[in-house]
């Protein structure tokens, strides 16, 4: 059985946001194009979750930096929001 489009948590953590964007693409267009098994498209939608979640993650971080730099043109550390 093929995994072609499996991400281990310390990949992506790695990744920036044009690498995370550029396999999530790989992903979606693999799901179009390719008759695939319920199993592999559940494991490649799985997979996009994931790479979604980093992607997310990284423009929040962007988001904060800009804010904090418009707000006092100084950065602080980012703080991740607590999952509910």
């Amino acid at each position: 059985m093929k995994r072609g489009f499996i991400v281990h948590e310390e990949d992506l953590s790695k990744m920036t946001y044009e690498e995370a964007l550029k396999k999530l693409e790989e992903i979606v267009e693999k799901m179009e194009n390719e008759e695939l098994s319920l199993s592999e498209s559940l494991r490649h939608f799985e997979t996009g979750m994931k790479i979604t979640q980093h992607c997310r993650k990284l423009l929040a971080e962007a988001e904060f930096k800009v804010e904090q730099i418009l707000q006092n043109g100084e950065l602080e550390e980012f703080k991740e929001a607590e999952e509910v």
